[in-house]
């Protein structure tokens, strides 16, 4: 035997080669889904706070808030680069 799995007729390289460009137009498409803009309780809800410590942060300039209407919106990638290592 030759350690090759055949499915059909098609060999794992093939099956690779044909599901390529369907898997990386999945993985665009779900990048493309999150919303960049977020909310206050989204945030919350990444950064694993309350509401009274996102605006202490916000308050701080540790985070950026942005207007909206009459609405308080962050930017998904800042608040997901506030994170900073510890060294404990």
């Amino acid at each position: 035997m030759n350690n090759q799995i055949i499915l059909n007729g098609i060999t794992i390289e093939d099956l690779a080669q044909a599901l390529a460009p369907l898997l990386k137009t999945t993985l665009v498409q779900s990048q493309d889904a999150l919303p960049e803009n977020i909310t206050r309780k989204q945030a919350c809800e990444i950064l694993n706070i309350g509401l009274a410590t996102l605006w202490k942060h916000t308050k701080s300039g540790k985070l950026t808030s942005y207007g909206i209407g009459n609405r308080i919106m962050y930017k998904r990638d800042e608040v997901l680069q506030s994170l900073k290592p510890i060294n404990i």
